[in-house]
């Protein structure tokens, strides 16, 4: 059985709405508390304040308990897939907590954490070598993205074979991440065919994808591009999206509704050469974010690679400027840290950091290409020939 026919069967993950209910007071004691004499009434809310007080205080130190306990000091690595032939730069967690890859030699597959089961297959397509760096999912659909000319965009078939549904031939043509926003709408960027990014969206749940016009998006400096590293260089949260541009410019490109109109924003990480600026871009939330990159030929100069923001990207501020980590080619904020912990993978090993990028320890020389978080302590990490399961502690 092929993996399509069971991704496009396993997608169909129900929503579960939490919802909190309150008890009601019972109604003889409210009767009584209304009869009774208005100094129990205040006796009764002064021990009440005090509750509040003492509820506020303990739920304060919880969270604070929360953010401490997202401080790492060591990682544990298991690999889950190894295959020599294999280059894997785009991972993803799924809405059941399953995780698909899409890889070189038009290779994907998906992992069953419940019965640590593998299902891969291989997407063909004439006589190409699909080499895939961008996917991404909805709640009942996977996409994968090809390199190169032409670019070609999959997703899952009705009748369980991945279909094509974009197809782009163009010589400059190189797609390197995707996301989505929400189940009807996507977005998925490039390098420039013309003088601005190539930038892809969908409005229809992924059936039809639109090239958006450069007459719509900010021009490009000269040497500008972007980076298929780790399928990290784009970033949405609400009806945000930002993108990282890396080359000879680096900046970040912003949208606040969904891709409809754009914004540029300069940044002071390292350019100037093919090679340097941004190679990956994570927000925690509308207003924190953080960008790594860096020199993938000079990995270990650590100068003007690492930055934060605070105020959605407007601007940003270079951290652990001239100290380590170098070169890294993915970062990801660690789940309920407040936006304090930070997770970056390279070639060169793994980092982590509990106070926004300011400092940065060195966890392991493990190298990997591109990480994805399954809760504040779990990761899956992929690189050169494997899969891996990362447990923080």
């Amino acid at each position: 059985m092929f993996v399509d026919k069971l991704i496009t069967s396993r997608f169909g993950i129900k929503k579960i709405a939490c919802k909190v209910t309150l008890k009601a007071m019972n109604s003889r004691m409210f009767y009584f508390l209304i009869a009774n004499r208005l100094y129990l009434f205040k006796i009764l809310a002064m021990r009440l304040l005090s509750l509040l007080f003492i509820s506020f205080c303990f739920l304060s130190c919880k969270n604070e308990k929360n953010v401490e306990s997202n401080i790492f000091k060591s990682v544990q690595i298991k690999d889950i897939l190894n295959d020599s032939t294999l280059s894997i730069r785009a991972i993803e967690l799924l809405n059941d907590k399953s995780l698909a890859f899409a890889a070189n030699n038009g290779k994907f597959g998906l992992y069953y954490p419940k019965t640590n089961e593998w299902m891969t297959s291989i997407q063909s397509y004439d006589s190409l070598d699909l080499q895939f760096r961008a996917i991404a999912h909805t709640s009942t659909d996977f996409f994968m993205l090809s390199i190169a000319n032409p670019a070609l965009l999959f997703k899952t078939g009705d009748d369980g074979t991945m279909e094509l549904v974009y197809k782009e031939e163009n010589e400059k043509a190189f797609y390197d991440a995707m996301t989505f926003w929400n189940d009807r709408e996507g977005i998925a960027i490039g390098d420039p065919t013309e003088d601005c990014m190539s930038i892809i969206i969908t409005r229809d749940g992924g059936q039809t994808w639109t090239k958006v016009s450069c007459n719509e998006l900010p021009k490009i400096k000269e040497g500008e591009a972007a980076f298929a590293a780790s399928n990290s260089n784009i970033a949405v949260v609400g009806d945000k999206v930002w993108i990282a541009t890396g080359g000879k410019t680096s900046r970040v490109l912003f949208s606040d509704d969904k891709g409809k109109t754009w914004k540029v924003f300069e940044t002071p990480v390292i350019k100037g050469e093919a090679t340097t600026g941004l190679y990956s871009i994570d927000f925690f939330d509308e207003n924190n974010g953080f960008a790594i990159g860096g020199d993938y030929l000079n990995p270990e100069l650590n100068k003007a690679n690492k930055m934060v923001t605070n105020d959605g990207g407007k601007t940003w501020t270079l951290v652990a400027d001239g100290n380590k980590p170098g070169y890294r080619s993915c970062v990801q904020y660690v789940p309920n840290s407040d936006a304090k912990s930070l997770i970056a993978v390279g070639f060169d090993g793994i980092d982590f950091s509990s106070d926004m990028g300011a400092t940065w320890r060195h966890l392991s020389d493990e190298p990997f290409y591109t990480i994805r978080f399954l809760n504040d302590s779990v990761a899956y990490a992929a690189g050169k020939g494997r899969i891996s399961k990362l447990n923080f502690n």
